[in-house]
């Protein structure tokens, strides 16, 4: 259940969804996902936060799929599972395998358990 209620497209406000038409049209998707619909309350916010989106996940010296796996990574190791979910769906559409996504897994639980085991009492 989400802690802050989530804003359609009919009930933001026009700079809000001036936005949600921005992500759509990029991303090629119906609808945003309810990160964007969180953030509506603020378009100033929601601008910024797209803006700066854009302006990390784009292909540079590394491809997009590789930042997209950072971003599970980290988002695992933040115990984030939307944020898991979302771009785990993000970098199959950008074109992560099974098989990559099969060792970013244990790439995760070895990091996971070397922190573990390495923590000082």
């Amino acid at each position: 259940m989400a802690t802050v209620p989530l804003l359609s497209y009919a009930d933001a406000s026009p700079e809000a969804r001036a936005v949600f038409d921005d992500i759509k049209r990029v991303r090629g998707v119906d609808d945003v996902n309810n990160f964007w619909k969180a953030l509506a309350h603020s378009p100033e916010l929601l601008q910024g936060v797209w803006s700066q989106v854009q302006q990390v996940m784009k292909p540079g010296a590394l491809d997009a799929v590789t930042k997209e796996l950072i971003y599970i990574a980290v988002s695992a190791t933040n115990s984030c599972e939307y944020c898991v979910h979302s771009h785990t769906a993000a970098a199959r559409a950008k074109g992560m395998t099974e098989a990559q996504h099969a060792e970013l897994l244990a790439v995760i639980a070895m990091a996971s358990q070397d922190r573990k085991s390495t923590r000082l009492n």
